[in-house]
């Protein structure tokens, strides 16, 4: 019997699922034997007969305890931790920041835990990325939850009772999930505009077919060619692009928010007194809502209607809300991890931690918090855990942002942008 991977079924209303058939069939090509949890895929449209098929066993909670490999969406609780065996590795979304408690808990188990949210932005890793992957399908799922909301149609329709004008899409934060917002938009045939604090994401706004919203003035003329990354403005720079973004946000139907940064609260974006002057029946939608959000009065899990009419959407785990897509690409972003810690010719997984990618998402070992961002957590119990949040956004490179986000007609962009002279940093491709 070789070494076993456990597929467990996530708990606290989590729908998505840490494999699919073609990744449970590539695990057992591997050498591993694969065993999920009975109904583990079942939020995912993935039935335990497709998971025999692929070659994998369906088995019980408790069988987590013979795993030598664990593969999760979210962070093991300490519930689940006490069925691990020591040593075993864990691999999911582990959310560290603001739950020091809860890694503390995962080093007292003696299990070995890789966070993917920090796997680096490396070329061999860009198969590997699951913030982009599932910022992806956030930014997706934003458009049609707003458009859901929203009780008109989002293209012009001409007809012979008269027109149906287009609806206007305002994208606040042009990362990952910014350009699939802006895509998707423009698909259902909106009039779409975005802003970022990064002047250099302009190429790929209107490659998109959108319209990049800023004060175009000498400063961020400068601030454009300085590199693809976020550049501090002046106190008067900020005054002006705050008052045009103002000014704009009243004349929009439905705006996204998407500036979130793991580890840090979300930004305020829009106002109390944004929303108030925007049109009755308009909708914001809130993908930073689990952080703090973006939106002034916005509620985590709930859409709220406002004085005015207006709707704030504050789902929580967004790409949750497309599961069964957002279940096949973290799963071939595990597997892919997986697969550096399998020898070929032997059929074992083993950590080399020496290897780039393990040093970079390693919490626990041996025991003990070894990331360097958790150097001073002691192991301990945990106390109950915050809210795990979604990757949303990686926004931290647009030539890599537009790669993971854009169709397939920005590519030349993308070259042109690497032509020029542009770092070239790992993506997804």
């Amino acid at each position: 019997m070789g070494q076993v991977v456990f597929i467990p079924k996530e708990i606290a209303g989590e729908p998505r699922v840490a494999a699919s058939p073609e990744t449970v069939k590539r695990l057992a090509g591997l050498g591993l034997d694969v065993v999920v949890e009975a109904g583990a895929g079942l939020g995912s449209r993935i039935t335990d007969e497709e998971f025999v098929k692929a070659g994998g066993s369906i088995g019980k909670a408790s069988d987590a305890g013979r795993a030598d490999l664990v593969l999760k969406v979210r962070r093991p609780t300490e519930a689940e931790l006490k069925g691990y065996k020591p040593g075993a590795a864990v691999i999911a979304t582990m959310d560290p920041y603001g739950n020091e408690a809860a890694v503390a808990a995962m080093a007292g188990a003696g299990v070995t835990a890789f966070a993917m949210e920090f796997m680096p932005r490396i070329s061999r890793a860009q198969s590997m990325d699951v913030l982009s992957s599932q910022a992806n399908l956030a930014g997706y799922q934003a458009v049609i939850d707003g458009a859901g909301e929203y009780d008109r149609a989002l293209p012009m329709m001409m007809t012979a009772a008269g027109t149906v004008p287009a609806a206007k899409v305002f994208i606040m934060g042009v990362g990952v999930a910014g350009l699939q917002a802006i895509a998707t938009a423009r698909r259902l045939g909106a009039v779409v505009t975005a802003t970022d604090v990064r002047p250099a994401v302009k190429e790929q706004v209107q490659s998109l077919g959108a319209k990049f919203l800023a004060v175009e003035d000498e400063e961020f003329k400068a601030a454009e060619t300085a590199g693809g990354y976020a550049k501090e403005m002046s106190k008067e720079y900020q005054a002006k692009q705050a008052a045009l973004t103002a000014e704009h946000i009243a004349k929009q139907d439905i705006v996204i928010t998407t500036a979130l940064i793991p580890g840090r609260p979300a930004p305020k974006l829009v106002s109390a007194a944004m929303v108030a002057s925007m049109k009755p029946g308009s909708v914001l939608v809130d993908l930073a809502v689990e952080r703090g959000g973006n939106v002034e009065g916005a509620e985590a899990g709930k859409v709220v209607t406002a004085a005015n009419g207006v709707k704030i959407v504050g789902h929580l785990n967004v790409p949750g809300r497309v599961a069964a897509s957002a279940s096949l690409l973290y799963a071939k972003n595990l597997y892919a991890f997986v697969e550096t810690m399998v020898d070929k010719s032997t059929k074992t997984f083993a950590v080399n931690r020496e290897d780039e990618l393990v040093k970079a998402t390693m919490l626990t070992d041996g025991g003990k918090v070894v990331h360097s961002a958790f150097a001073n957590v002691a192991a301990a119990p945990a106390e109950k855990p915050k809210a795990i949040v979604p990757g949303q956004n990686r926004g931290d490179d647009p030539a890599t942002d537009a790669a993971e986000a854009a169709p397939k007609k920005a590519a030349p962009k993308k070259a042109a942008a690497k032509k020029a002279g542009k770092p070239e940093t790992g993506g997804e491709g």
